[in-house]
């Protein structure tokens, strides 16, 4: 008899001690289910659709950090998860179906935008293998055209066909350039350094949706924000757990590693890539109590979503200098 429970006591050790613990998942409210139908409604449906309702949408929800992906006037996989999690937000059925109001909320869904003069100093020369990179300053963008995209979270294609006929890879201060009328990101109010943890929100949580490709923010039950991600890869996934934000840097200098970058270990030989909105992980990192893992920005925010990442949580820059403003040291993230 003292076998037998020893033998049990044994197994349920083994078991308790290899067996991993489940992440845990966004809180749930009692929301009102949609019907079969609401659900099975398409977007495309909607009467008068064209991509300048597809615009205003993503300019609405992009405003109320809710990310549809970056502007271009289609509405796809992102545009939906963001609508649905903005609903969610509001305790409003959790459908695709776009109602009226919404169509009202951006009357004017196209500015202009006149290039500064300083907007130049953020424009530098480039260079693509890591060696080359670690002999520049900074890591800026390579085009007037590259900043623009950038501050309007737009698509380089969308903003050449809100200006057809402009010769946009000739751009210079001065020229007046029409664009997607969103809230800016502006490359010029960042600064290098540590963020301050910042006590109102040190029980926020993050959650992690690989299979999704989403980051949500929560404010104890209050869902605050979404945005789209990339998150890590088949070869060196993001890792599935609970872990904490340790420390956010703006503007950081990259350690590029390729053992780490290839196989999550670190080696002897390495490139320190200089800051700017063109270094491997943009314009923040958000460093996990996960070795080598954080929430971080990118240097092509057209591929997030689509585009594996090395481990980490990749957003578009626009999306990282948000989440600096929503989340603090010691947060939560949950990556399931």
């Amino acid at each position: 008899m003292k076998f037998l429970l020893s033998a049990v006591l044994f197994l349920i050790g083994s078991f308790a001690v290899v067996a991993k613990p489940v992440p845990p998942r966004p809180p749930t409210t009692p929301i009102p289910k949609a019907t079969k139908a609401e659900r099975l409604k398409t977007l495309v449906a909607l009467p008068n659709f064209d991509e300048v309702t597809a615009t205003r949408l993503q300019i609405f929800l992009d405003n109320n950090d809710f990310g549809p992906g970056k502007i271009d006037g289609q509405m796809g996989e992102f545009f939906r998860k963001a609508l649905v999690h903005y609903k969610r937000s509001h305790r409003m059925r959790e459908t695709g179906v776009v109602d009226q109001w919404l169509l009202d909320q951006v009357p004017e869904p196209f500015t202009t935008y006149t290039i500064p003069p300083e907007a130049e100093n953020f424009v530098g020369p480039t260079a693509t293998k890591p060696s080359e990179q670690a002999k520049l300053k900074a890591l800026k963008y390579g085009s007037l055209l590259d900043l623009v995209a950038e501050r309007f979270h737009s698509a380089q294609g969308y903003i050449r066909k809100l200006n057809p006929g402009m010769n946009l890879d000739a751009l210079k201060p001065g020229d007046t350039v029409k664009v997607p009328n969103v809230l800016p990101f502006k490359i010029e109010d960042l600064h290098e350094g540590f963020a301050q943890p910042n006590p109102a929100f040190a029980t926020r949580k993050v959650y992690v949706d690989t299979k999704e490709r989403f980051l949500l923010i929560y404010d104890n039950d209050q869902l605050v924000a979404e945005f789209p991600i990339t998150p890590g890869s088949t070869t060196l996934p993001a890792p599935i757990g609970v872990w904490k934000i340790l420390g956010i840097a703006t503007l950081p200098v990259f350690r590029h590693d390729e053992g780490v970058l290839q196989h999550g270990v670190k080696s002897e030989t390495a490139f320190h890539l200089p800051p700017g909105p063109r270094n491997p992980v943009g314009i923040l990192w958000a460093g996990l109590n996960k070795p080598h893992v954080g929430i971080h920005g990118t240097n092509n925010p057209e591929t997030i979503g689509r585009a594996a990442s090395h481990g980490c949580i990749r957003t578009a820059n626009w999306d990282a200098a948000r989440v600096k403003e929503l989340v603090t040291v010691g947060n939560m993230v949950s990556i399931f």
